[in-house]
């Protein structure tokens, strides 16, 4: 697939980029030589291959899940302006 001049021009525009006159021939050769290696992706025969989440076969690495910090929610309460019963207490913003 190739573009022409004036399909370019129209996608800077839709993309409100600003192409002098040389950018937009070199462009157009970025995009053909894009185009042209999505050709030879989609020729390829990928029957009986089966997808791939991951291009190589990596086990996800798991941790136990467990408490690593001490509770520090009472240090944190004694140091706020204004705790009441476990909750922080702010100025009221909305009326």
């Amino acid at each position: 697939m190739s573009l022409t001049t004036k399909q370019i021009e129209q996608l800077a525009q839709l993309a409100r980029l600003a192409l002098p006159g040389d950018a937009v021939n070199t462009m157009r050769s970025h995009l053909d030589s894009i185009f042209s290696l999505i050709a030879q992706m989609q020729a390829v025969d990928t029957t009986g291959i089966a997808p791939m989440s991951h291009p190589q076969e990596l086990a996800a690495r798991l941790r136990e899940d467990v408490v690593t910090e001490t509770d520090r929610r009472a240090a944190f309460q004694v140091v706020a302006p204004q705790a009441e019963a476990g909750l922080y207490l702010v100025p009221k913003v909305i009326e």
